[in-house]
């Protein structure tokens, strides 16, 4: 094991007590590996008390217990006792929530135990992994009976290595348990404003993998050679073997194919890439990668471009680039439930290109890989976000540890998608001596982890010194200035707007949300809040303090693109449990501030192209 890896290893066993939780060396580009999907049909019960996992003094039971749910719920014989059982009866799908699969889910916070039964051949020799793209929040997983490890964050992707002995050919038990209960020390934390879904919420699979393999890589335009003709790329891949192994590079289209010599487990290299054409919203050209070693090979598809702030200015290929943004949940409103497909990912993001947004802010967390896929595609670019939200405990080492983690799990995921410009390490945190300490160390390692991308987090705290100036101290370690105001939602009308003048910045300044809530088709005069006439005053408001914005306004991505699912929202006449900010409403109708939006986007995209 490599002393880094070890290192982290030991970390989280200090800071976890005795529990082994999911490993470090992640497996990246999931979709071209070579998988066993175990999506589908998983029993489950119900454990609200975890009796599965504690005994009745609250001692967790030992491995062997065979009251434990992690183990089998087969009598060996007609005298054997066992409390637990899986059934047909009880199914879930899975990638789900399981709040939209059943009414007696929807509130529920709590354990629920997972189990699959799927078959092994056992003619593959190498490596083999179990991988899961997000489960919400704490996961257990065991199979055949054995504890695999941990993993807490209900956002990010997580493996464990499983040895070949573990495997049968038929009838392997793979069980996990499920504990989406909201806590203190945990990221996100007790209080948030999005509903608190769940389950697998994204893709299960076996990787298989030679004994030697590609891990993980990281492919990028070389900011030196933006502005000549003879253009490069550069990044590193890591591998499992420190061993001088060949790692061949290939770029069909451009014809290109390098080899380049192994000197540890991560090789740095370089490579002239003539001709290459630049990634952006307008051309999102993606290029085949294929990188191998002599057992093993996997392939992505990749776009090169460059972000950079230039002083009070964000340059996408050394051009100036406005922000036609807007915020999205992973949620299907008119499904109530989370998002967990391609499918799905096509439907939001098509959503966005409708309101001829050209970025997305990728709200609260982040979203699921087809999301950042898709946007590579359409070209979109991409404001991805881990949940430190609000009231996290700043004064906590153990709560800033997991929130790196989830920092580093977000990053390692998606250093490849060109889509992504903007790696956020928190919303609307309160200042504070322990939260300026908490959150500038989140920004150091974000740079330190990518240092190719803009590194931001949604301030709110501003106030009136003859202009309207942003005054949180966070922003002197974000290399834009992002923030959250509701002038004329939160606090008197949307004609407040007219009175307000922006100071500029020295950085680049972004409205990170702006939004007033309409209950679709409810209609009435401009002045009668929750009315879709109020929002689109609202914003009609809104664009017009825009176009007073100082030089460095980056753009906007309003709060939100769709209504969605709140337990704070209990107005029972205008929210029952819903927040309705969304240019769409809950049935994907577009509401009248829509095309408020819409045609200022298509304004400033006519700007753009003059």
């Amino acid at each position: 094991m490599h002393k880094k890896t070890i290192t982290l290893y030991l970390f989280f066993l200090i800071i976890t007590g005795h529990h082994i939780f999911a490993q470090s060396n992640l497996i990246t580009n999931i979709p071209n590996r070579q998988t066993i999907n175990l999506n589908g049909k998983w029993q489950y019960i119900i454990d609200p008390y975890e009796t599965g996992f504690y005994d009745y003094r609250y001692t967790e039971r030992p491995a062997n217990d065979k009251d434990a749910y992690w183990n089998s719920d087969v009598p060996t014989n007609k005298t054997d006792k066992i409390e637990h059982g899986y059934s047909d009866k009880y199914t879930l799908k899975v990638p789900g929530d399981w709040n939209s699969q059943d009414p007696k889910f929807l509130y529920y916070e709590g354990t629920v135990w997972y189990k699959k039964s799927f078959d092994f051949s056992k003619k593959h020799n190498g490596k083999i992994y179990l991988h899961f793209g997000a489960v919400n929040y704490k996961a257990d997983v065991y199979l055949n009976g054995t504890k695999l490890g941990s993993h807490k964050g209900g956002f990010t992707p997580f493996n464990f290595e499983v040895a070949a002995t573990l495997l049968q050919e038929k009838n392997n038990r793979l069980v996990v348990k499920v504990d989406n209960k909201r806590s203190k020390d945990e990221v996100p934390t007790l209080n948030t404003d999005w509903w608190n879904y769940g389950g697998i919420t994204r893709d299960v699979n076996l990787v298989l993998l030679p004994d030697s393999y590609i891990q993980d890589y990281s492919i990028q335009l070389s900011k030196a050679a933006l502005n000549t003709t003879n253009k490069t790329i550069e990044g590193w891949i890591k591998t499992n073997s420190s061993s001088n192994d060949l790692i061949t590079v290939e770029i069909p289209a451009l014809k290109i194919k390098e080899q380049i010599v192994a000197t540890g487990d991560s090789t740095a290299f370089k490579l002239n890439v003539p001709g290459v054409k630049l990634w952006s919203p307008q051309n999102p050209t993606l290029y085949k990668v294929i990188i191998s070693n002599k057992n093993d090979r996997t392939e992505d598809k990749i776009g090169f471009r460059n972000v950079e702030v230039n002083g009070d200015q964000v340059w996408l290929n050394g051009k100036r680039v406005f922000f036609r943004g807007i915020c999205i949940h992973e949620e299907i409103p008119n499904g109530m439930r989370r998002a967990t497909n391609y499918k799905d990912a096509v439907y939001l993001l098509g959503q966005a290109k409708q309101l001829n947004a050209n970025m997305v802010r990728l709200a609260h967390y982040p979203h699921n890989e087809n999301m950042t896929r898709v946007a590579d595609s359409l070209g979109l670019l991409v404001w991805s976000e881990i949940p430190v939200y609000w009231t996290i405990d700043f004064g906590s080492a153990e709560v800033l540890a997991k929130a790196k983690t989830q920092l580093n799990e977000m990053i390692t995921r998606d250093r490849n998608r060109a889509s992504i410009i903007i790696w956020s390490v928190g919303n609307e945190t309160p200042p504070g001596e322990k939260r300026l300490a908490f959150m500038s160390a989140l920004a150091t390692n974000a740079k330190a982890l990518d240092s190719t991308r803009i590194i931001a987090a949604a301030l709110e705290n501003f106030g009136v010194n003859g202009e309207l100036v942003v005054r949180d101290e966070l922003g002197a370690f974000t290399d834009i200035i992002a923030v959250n105001q509701y002038i004329g939602w939160y606090g008197g009308l949307p004609d407040n707007c007219r009175k307000v003048k922006w100071a500029k910045n020295a950085k680049p300044m972004f409205f990170s949300e702006t939004g007033a809530e309409a209950v679709g088709k409810l209609y009435g005069d401009s002045a009668t809040r929750w009315t879709e006439e109020f929002q689109e005053w609202y914003y009609k408001e809104q664009v017009a303090m825009f176009k007073r914005m100082p030089d460095n306004f980056l753009g906007v991505s309003p709060w939100i693109l769709n209504d969605f699912r709140s337990p704070r929202r209990n107005n029972p006449v205008t929210q029952e449990g819903w927040n309705n900010k969304g240019l769409f409403d809950q049935k994907g109708r577009k509401k009248k501030a829509f095309y408020v939006v819409k045609a200022y986007y298509d304004e400033m995209e006519k700007k753009e192209n003059n």
